[in-house]
This record gives C-alpha cells, sequence and structure tokens, in this order.
C-alpha cells in the first residue's frame, strides 16, 4: 500500500562531513571531491560538504577550502558546511558556502562534553556567526543537538527544546534540524516533539535527523514524515556517529531510508540505483564495511538467478508428477 501518495520529501546528504569526520583514515581530498561530484547527480536537495572547524579539532575536514572550492555544482542542490565560529564563518563565506549550519545541543551536560562550553556561551558565539551570515545574505541552519534525550542527562525537557528555537528562531536562522544525536529517540516521541516545533514555528523549514544506534532510525523517520517533517538528514553507507556516547552507530543509511520511502510511494526525487553504486565507491575509501542492509541486499524486488542446476530440479518434479499420474492409473 503506498501511502505516501506522491508527497515530496528532500533529502540532505551528510557523509561528507558527519560521516568522515568520524573516520580514522583520511580520505584524500581527489577522493572527497569526485564522490561529492558523483551524489550531486543523484536527486539530493542539500549535500553538507565539510567542516570549517579547526584542523587540529578535526584532522579529517582540513581540506575544507579546497574541497568546497573545487566540487562541480549542480543547480538545485545547496551546499552546505558546518560552521562552528566567526573565523569558520569567514572562511565558509570566503569558499562560496551556500547555507552555514550551525550546531548546538539542546543538553548542557552534552554541549560541554562535545563543545566545550555552556549553552549559553554557545549562543552567544552563535548569534555572531548567524549575524555574519545574515550580513552576506547567506541562509543558516541550526543542527539542535540531544533533542530526543542526552546519554548523559537521559530525558531532555520539551519545552526546553522549544526555548531554544525560539531564541534560534529570533535570530533569523531559516531552519531547525532536530538532532538525534545519540540514537536516543523512539517514534512516538518523535512524533509529539516533531509536531509541537511545527505548529509552534509554521515559519521555520525544519529537517529531522537520526542515528541507528538502537535500529530505530528508520521507524523513527516514518514517525517525522508522518508528524509532518519534509526535510530528512541521512548519511550515505549509515557511516557517522558521535563520540560522546558509547557504542553509538552511524546516522541513517541514505540508501536504506531512501529505500524504504520509495516503496511507500513518497517522492524523494533520489536516484536508488545510483546511491547503491556510490556506497560501492564509499566502502573503497573508507575500507570497512558499510552497516547499510540496500546496498548489500539490493531493492526489494532485486531479481536473482535460480540454482544453477535448476532445469535439472524442474525435470525431476516433472518425473515426479508423471509417475504418481501412472500409480494413480
Amino acid at each position: 500500500m503506498n501511502t505516501g501518495n506522491g508527497t515530496r520529501l528532500f533529502i540532505n546528504e551528510v557523509a561528507t562531513r558527519d560521516g568522515f569526520q568520524m573516520e580514522s583514515r583520511f580520505i584524500p581530498t581527489e577522493d572527497k571531491i569526485a564522490l561529492i561530484d558523483r551524489m550531486s547527480g543523484l536527486g539530493y536537495a542539500k549535500i553538507e560538504v565539510t567542516s570549517f572547524t579547526s584542523a587540529k579539532a578535526i584532522p579529517a575536514l582540513r581540506d575544507g577550502e579546497e574541497v568546497m572550492g573545487r566540487i562541480a555544482r549542480r543547480p538545485g542542490v545547496v551546499y552546505t558546511a558546518l560552521v562552528p565560529n566567526l573565523r569558520g564563518g569567514e572562511r565558509a563565506l570566503d569558499s562560496r558556502v551556500e547555507e552555514f549550519n550551525v550546531v548546538m545541543s539542546a543538553s548542557e551536560t552534552h554541549n560541554l562534553a562535545n563543545l566545550r562550553m555552556t549553552r549559553a556561551q554557545s549562543f552567544a558565539q552563535l548569534a555572531e556567526v548567524i549575524a555574519l551570515a545574515r550580513q552576506a545574505r547567506v541562509p543558516v541552519n541550526v543542527s539542535l543537538s540531544c533533542v530526543f534525550g542526552c546519554p548523559m542527562e537521559g530525558e531532555v525537557p520539551l519545552e526546553g527544546v522549544l526555548g531554544w528555537i525560539e531564541r534560534f528562531a529570533e535570530r533569523g536562522v531559516a531552519g531547525i534540524t532536530l538532532c538525534d544525536t545519540t540514537g536516543m529517540a523512539y517514534p512516538t516521541q518523535v512524533q509529539d516533539i516533531c509536531a509541537s516545533a511545527l505548529a509552534r514555528f509554521a515559519s521555520l523549514d525544519f529537517t529531522a535527523h537520526f542515528h541507528n544506534t538502537r535500529a530505530m532510525g528508520l521507524v523513527n523517520t516514518m514517525a517525522a514524515v508522518e508528524a509532518g517533517v519534509r526535510r530528512l538528514d541521512m548519511s550515505l553507507g549509515g557511516i557517522g556517529g558521535c563520540p560522546y556516547a558509547p557504542g553509538a552507530t552511524g546516522n541513517v543509511a541514505t540508501e536504506d531510508v531512501v529505500h524504504m520511502l520509495q516503496c511507500m510511494g513518497y517522492d524523494t526525487g533520489m536516484d536508488l540505483d545510483g546511491l547503491v553504486a556510490a556506497a560501492a565507491t564509499l566502502e573503497a575509501l573508507v575500507q570497512h564495511a558499510l552497516p547499510a542492509q540496500v546496498s548489500r541486499a539490493g531493492h526489494r524486488l532485486t531479481r536473482h538467478a535460480p540454482p544453477a542446476d535448476f532445469a535439472e530440479i524442474v525435470e525431476r518434479a516433472k518425473a515426479r508428477d508423471a509417475g504418481t499420474k501412472e500409480l494413480q492409473t
């Protein structure tokens, strides 16, 4: 049953930032550029290309300027980057980033552990980044971490989450990403939080971002879509994770989510076969198995050849039928 009825959903790719920053092996610059150029033709709404954090903090993305400057930009795709501070914002503007993605946690403890600042300090720093972007007429999206729970604090109060969204909305941001940073979300919670945010802040573009830590990434994605979210983060091959969540696994895999949504009748605009092929390239780059499933199993209607001796099996079955008929006569 096609429940999507052609509803348009917009897919954002985060593997080249959220995924690559977690890899122990440095992915060569040329390979990053080639992969992004390939992904640009697969139907994405946005591709998060890199991060303008210091090279010391995230050495895996130390080539951010070069990658951003050399990719072949395709009309209709928005090329974003993570921007942590004013210096990062200046570098991003010089590199013609088309949208700033700034990050803060809804959890005080997680924000201190991850960013080494209180939430108030993070907000003050990001307010400067937002002002810089607005002056340059570059839209800003806020990725709000730990919306669905914190591995150190537990539940994160909804009113607190909505309060931070309101403060960012007052600064003029274009969108908010509701992040299940450590894979703690569950479907009914996702529906409640997403519905509350959409109802209160109708002017903002909301994106949902899930990790598959507890194997609920796909159902949480569907819960967000059913609540009205139309923009979704995902990661090719399912790479990524969170360094402050023991046992955390990667993001929901792009090919797995797109496969599910297309089966259900949603219009993602994505080339699923192209995603599977790109995932094979990605696996060769990172040099380890990817957690995604569809890139291994194929589409649900993928046909497989019968056994090599299938013709003999058929003949033996026919012979048994013939023998049975002789006995009956």
